[in-house]
């Protein structure tokens, strides 16, 4: 009886998610090879046609992944919220989607992780790691404010998520855009960071690991707060119930997940991987 109440109100005769075909998928996939074509472009200072590729194609690349992310979404929501069409059984779905899309995502900064450790274990002979000439970066001076950042972020949003479960609308709506600005201050910090830095992208392998594991985490920080960012939105709009709310859930799935790769960082590149100047830092503070 149930189950026939639920097709009836969704419109459906059927708990399956069949909807209607869409080119966000094969837009999507187009954005972001552009996007990784450019930057890789723009890093080893290419050029196409005569032309140098400058700063403007990655960002352009940018803008074309935000605005799919932006159009997909907007169906998305559209699906949930006017077509009704997301039923228990697709909402089961969508959390074994979202699942294996973050364990994709690990095994993306395992890479990373990979590359850093193999130079650090093994670096080439009459290299030390550190390698000679690089002063790292304290771990306990801006990175460790960045770390108690995102984990007041993570408290943040399961405190958003608390009030959606009570059906708190209002307060909801503020802890996630405390999250969010937590997010961007935090980004703010990291570009801070990455215009002081004592070394550039091309100063050696301990310099490309640690703008490219740490700079796609940032990338990842900004993905994740416009994530949040359309769920503030849809809380103020009383799209989340207390029986309805994977959109918000899968956002802070992602949210969670971003903050437990930084820890990593944290730990493995700032303190262990910067040598012993880290270590001094650790001493300091202990003592």
């Amino acid at each position: 009886m149930s189950s026939n109440i639920e097709y009836t109100t969704t419109g459906k005769p059927h708990p399956f998610h069949i909807i209607r075909p869409s080119v966000w998928p094969l837009v999507g996939a187009f954005a972001a090879g552009f996007l990784a074509l450019f930057m890789v472009m723009f890093m080893h200072n290419a050029e196409w046609q005569g032309l140098k590729v400058g700063v403007w194609a990655p960002i352009g690349g940018l803008i074309a992944v935000v605005g799919v992310m932006y159009a997909w979404w907007k169906d998305i929501i559209h699906e949930a919220i006017a077509e009704r069409a997301h039923s228990p059984i697709v909402k089961i779905g969508f959390r074994f989607g979202m699942m294996l899309f973050i364990a994709s995502e690990v095994m993306f900064f395992v890479a990373f992780f990979w590359a850093f450790f193999s130079a650090a274990f093994y670096p080439p002979a009459g290299m030390t790691w550190p390698p000679e000439g690089i002063q790292t970066i304290n771990p306990f001076n801006l990175p460790f404010l960045m770390t108690l950042l995102l984990l007041l972020s993570g408290c943040t949003v399961t405190w958003a998520h608390h009030e959606i479960l009570t059906g708190n609308q209002k307060q909801a709506v503020r802890a996630l855009g405390l999250t969010v600005l937590i997010g961007v201050v935090f980004l703010g910090f990291q570009a801070f960071e990455y215009v002081h830095s004592p070394f550039g992208f091309k100063d050696g392998i301990f310099a490309s690991a640690f703008f490219m594991a740490t700079g796609f985490h940032g990338f990842h920080v900004l993905v994740g707060a416009l994530f949040l960012a359309v769920c503030y939105f849809r809380a103020r709009k009383g799209h989340f119930s207390p029986e309805s709310h994977f959109g918000f859930e899968a956002a802070a799935w992602y949210w969670h997940f971003v903050d437990v790769v930084w820890l990593f960082l944290f730990v493995a590149i700032y303190c262990w991987g910067g040598g012993d100047a880290s270590l001094y830092a650790v001493e300091g503070l202990i003592n």
